[in-house]
């Protein structure tokens, strides 16, 4: 199985999914039919449509759950066995009525039909404030008529056995729910009350001045801000996005899974609280003040692996990577679980591919290469479907393959593509919904800092290491030989113009942007530089994401995707035991040139995937391990149980 994301990105923002590269765009960029279903072919142009949004992982976590739930509803109206999410149902407060439908004619062309429309009329409510709207309008529109429906047909009055109003009946009730479930859609999802603490970071700017507490999420001040899906945002300061997401109607989530907490007078609703991350007191240091400081160290000792050109060669194939059999608890596990010299986790690799009984082959490939291919392939920046999406696009990559039997939990009789997608799709909707009410929860009431931040304001009091040694704070970066030292007085950062650097913290790290002049042709490689100036290896008009970084998002979302994805095919490997990514020599990364070879991303199971997405988010600068392992953990449980509700409604005896 082999995938090629970067052409897809090329081809055009309104092409195919990066996961579903067959055959390029077609000419009226609507989704693909060749022997898919009506349900794949609406989420194909939910994921397009989402590509040229806003990035809002909250938001689209939502939209793909609440579509995917519409055109679940309208199928099981045609089943005997399966029981409605919302039609005919109560749920979260919200009453949507049901009278029963008798079709006019044949079951699989009224089934078709109704869920056509409910699709239809939902993605066309969601997404009429897009910055792309009238593309997006287009494709749905498109869509509907290559299928042969009339977009004027509005009546909700199914009582005549239309299927066409069946399915205006189902979104309409959808999108009544969604103005009431917490999401403040209605506001455009604006934020409630949250007010940030710390003012904002100027990055171009260096060190971190104005912070007033290390332990707080710290806006940006941009002179242009280009959101993940590359659209200009004018605001030269971008909002948290969705602190309050918590509030957000869930769909597996219980009230046992829930504290609520109080800050200004404001309710934050907390899933699956992890609890506090590690502190610093600037002061008098604090019981996890170690713990803070190898955290954000580490963030910056990987930032010296992105350089192709430092000889350092890796067998990135699942023979050598992944299958890591548990997750650490304590500082001490964290520290043997992630190396911090070398970059990797604890993973010792599958000795055999379960379906061929071979070894896995090796895949060689320069480091620098493999972290900055990896950290861009899973930094869902323009044109993609953001990780929420991402993961979609990943089971349908995965639904079409030759050696998957479409058989639920891999057992019993093979499904259909239409009711192994509704399923696959609800299943998977539900829990990246949950991901993101937990995460996004969990990220606005803990409101933690970001490593641009840390690193520089720890830097800014000193080395960390100890008392007895120069330029001593309880709040400093440790001191690590040939990764973070002490500027010394012969040294090239010692002067520089009218600056005199000496007893400052300098970072063996990537260079940063300004070292691109232009990322078609140039690198800005790793070299001292100082540590008030570090940046994560993103683009410099994004730099981190607008919103707090406890937990990780990407490691939510992938972990809670990946559970489904195992339960679902019943199997923990991907069909054949081998997904691959070519990322092709030069013409793949976008922050800079390269990469210097071609690189293939392997994966051999749903986990190893996501755990390499987790990797990633530390090799880009994002998150230090401390927001990866809860989010790892948080996503396990998310997906199970979204993957279990989605299943009793399967068998009939969900409520």
């Amino acid at each position: 199985m082999k995938i090629n994301r970067r052409i897809a990105h090329k081809l055009a923002v309104l092409c195919l999914p990066p996961f579903l590269l067959l055959s390029g765009c077609s000419s009226n960029n609507t989704a693909q039919t060749d022997g898919h279903s009506v349900a794949r072919q609406w989420n194909e142009a939910l994921l397009a449509a989402i590509r040229v949004d806003y990035a809002r992982p909250t938001v689209h976590s939502r939209n793909l759950f609440h579509t995917s739930a519409v055109m679940y509803d309208a199928w099981t109206v045609f089943d005997k066995v399966a029981h409605p999410y919302l039609l005919g149902k109560s749920v979260n407060g919200y009453n949507c009525a049901f009278t029963g439908f008798t079709p006019t004619t044949e079951v699989t062309s009224t089934r078709k039909e109704a869920i056509s429309y409910a699709a239809y009329r939902l993605l066309s409510h969601r997404f009429k404030n897009s910055p792309a709207a009238t593309a997006s309008q287009s494709r749905f529109d498109t869509l509907l008529s290559d299928l042969g429906y009339d977009a004027t047909l509005t009546s909700t009055d199914y009582s005549d056995g239309s299927a066409a109003a069946l399915g205006n009946h189902i979104a309409a009730c959808m999108i009544s729910y969604g103005l009431q479930d917490g999401s403040n859609e209605g506001n455009l999802y604006a934020s409630v009350s949250y007010q940030p603490l710390n003012p904002p970071l100027v990055p171009t700017l260096p060190g971190n001045p104005d912070i007033i507490d290390l332990n707080r999420w710290q806006p940006l001040n941009m002179d242009t801000f280009i959101d993940q899906s590359g659209n200009l945002i004018p605001d030269a300061v971008p909002h948290f996005l969705g602190p309050e997401w918590g509030r957000v109607a869930p769909f597996s989530l219980t009230a046992a899974d829930r504290n609520i907490y109080q800050r200004d007078g404001v309710d934050y609703r907390v899933y699956n609280d992890p609890g506090a991350p590690p502190y610093i007191d600037i002061v008098n240091g604090g019981a996890s003040a170690e713990e803070y400081k190898w955290n954000f160290s580490l963030v910056s000792a990987w930032s010296s692996h992105l350089d192709p050109s430092d000889g350092v060669m890796w067998d990135i194939s699942p023979a050598a990577l992944g299958n890591n059999q548990s997750l650490p608890q304590t500082l001490a596990e964290y520290q043997n679980f992630y190396n911090l010299r070398d970059g990797g986790d604890s993973g010792t690799g599958h000795p055999l591919n379960p379906y061929t009984g071979k070894p896995y082959a090796p895949n060689v490939v320069p480091r620098g290469d493999y972290t900055r291919v990896l950290a861009e392939f899973w930094a869902d920046g323009p044109a993609s479907e953001t990780p929420p999406g991402h993961w979609f696009s990943i089971l349908n990559h995965v639904s079409d393959q030759p050696e998957l039997k479409k058989r639920f939990r891999g057992q019993g009789p093979v499904l259909n593509s239409l009711e192994w997608d509704v399923k696959g799709y609800f299943a998977l909707g539900g829990a990246v919904h949950d991901a993101a009410i937990s995460a996004w929860g969990i990220k606005g009431w803990y409101d933690y800092v970001r490593p641009i931040s840390a690193i520089r304001a720890m830097a800014a009091r000193g080395q960390g290491s100890g008392p007895l040694l120069p330029g001593y704070s309880v709040a400093g970066l440790p001191l690590i030989p040939g990764l973070i030292e002490r500027v010394l007085p012969s040294d090239p950062l010692a002067l520089t113009g009218d600056a005199n650097n000496i007893g400052k913290i300098k970072l063996y790290a990537w260079r940063g942007t300004t070292f691109v002049p232009d990322p078609a042709i140039y690198i800005a490689g790793v070299n001292w530089i100082l540590a008030e100036n570090w940046v994560p290896y993103q683009r410099p008009s994004f730099v981190t994401p607008p919103f707090a970084g406890y937990v990780s998002g990407h490691s939510t979302f992938s972990r809670a995707a990946a559970e489904v994805l195992t339960l679902l095919t019943g199997d923990e490997y991907f069909p054949g035991g081998l997904v691959e990514f070519k990322a092709p020599k030069t013409s793949f990364l976008v922050f800079e040139a390269g990469p210097s070879v071609d690189v293939t991303l392997q994966w051999a199971t749903y986990h190893d995937a996501s755990d390499q997405t987790s990797l990633s988010r530390i090799w880009g600068g994002i998150h230090p391990p401390a927001d990866d392992i809860p989010g790892r953990i948080i996503g396990e449980k998310v997906g199970v149980a979204a993957f279990n509700r989605a299943e009793s409604y399967f068998t009939g005896t969900g409520q």
